[in-house]
């Protein structure tokens, strides 16, 4: 019970906050052009510096356990690449391939793992290694998916398709603040107070944007009409993936915090900048905003359900 009342907070005012931008744009308070404007504010701006700087505050040196880093990686990586060889078989229409793969595959694992295996075990652990194991991975392949299969690759050459996603990922923002929070981390950048707050400040603008540009642009609709594969989307998400990696992880021994870090990891909500980037490169952002309201509202029921199962079993 109390891991199905910590679900809920968590994840009931990332519901809510989405529908107070519904709601704000019903009173004609906001409109599609702040949509528009946070949107971009988040893709080039807060969601690098909050990868920054939750990848920079990462002990790589203390905390390092190769093992558990790789299976991270390993598992982000399989589960990636699965998903997106069914869905560019299966899935039609063929322009929502990149939104449906991200929507699959893509937790809140920055944004929630922290706080939920601290809430359970009072420090966060070896969270930070998760993150560094699949934050990466989540936003490379996100950049690689939606211009590979995005509208713009009908006709193109392979060849045309793989230069463009190329430079997509060298030129991504957020990749970039992947790769300089990662340096930082190992240089151990010491970062001014005055500074640290500042980007702390602009990083914590991430979610609440995210979430309200959702809101505000949530089309009934269009979500209506990609309803299907946001409902398989969140199976896959909340169940699939934890289904396939979860034992595997039990079997190479990891336990309690790691176990946690994996579970939040394959089991989480798909995050809001998930809508983010969908919308950024031109993908299904009506798919991509209705997976995270839909694995929003059912991972509290899901992750309690994962929870109890390996608990149980006497893994966490």
């Amino acid at each position: 019970m109390e891991s199905f009342v910590y679900s809920v907070n968590a994840s009931l005012p990332i519901f809510l906050t989405m529908a107070a931008g519904l709601g704000l744009r019903r009173l004609g308070l906001l409109d599609r052009h702040f949509a528009d404007v946070a949107d971009k504010f988040v893709f080039k701006v807060t969601l690098p510096l909050m990868l920054f700087e939750q990848i920079r505050e990462v002990d790589i040196y203390h905390s390092f356990n190769g093992a558990y880093l790789a299976f991270c990686a390993g598992a982000t990586l399989a589960g990636i690449l699965a998903v997106w060889a069914l869905a560019h078989r299966f899935v039609r229409p063929k322009g929502s391939v990149g939104a449906f793969v991200q929507a699959c595959y893509r937790s809140s694992a920055a944004i929630l793992g922290l706080a939920f295996i601290q809430n359970i075990y009072g420090s966060a652990g070896m969270a930070g290694l998760m993150i560094l194991g699949s934050v990466p991975l989540f936003n490379l392949f996100a950049v690689a998916v939606l211009t590979l299969e995005g509208p713009d690759a009908d006709g193109q050459p392979l060849k045309a398709r793989l230069v463009s996603a190329a430079r997509g990922v060298a030129a991504n923002p957020i990749i970039l603040g992947i790769l300089a929070g990662f340096a930082a981390a190992l240089i151990r950048l010491p970062v001014p107070t005055v500074l640290d707050r500042t980007l702390e400040n602009l990083a914590g603008l991430t979610t609440p944007l995210a979430l309200v540009a959702i809101g505000v642009t949530f089309d009934f609709k269009a979500a209506l009409g990609s309803s299907r594969l946001a409902v398989i989307a969140s199976a896959v998400k909340l169940l699939v993936l934890p289904a396939v990696f979860l034992p595997l992880g039990a079997a190479l021994g990891f336990r309690e915090q790691m176990f946690m870090g994996l579970i939040v990891m394959l089991g989480s909500p798909c995050t809001p900048t998930s809508y983010v980037m969908a919308r950024s490169l031109k993908g299904d952002a009506a798919l991509a905003g209705t997976t995270v309201m839909l694995t929003t509202l059912a991972s509290s029921v899901s992750l309690t359900f994962w929870i109890f199962l390996w608990r149980s079993l006497g893994v966490l």
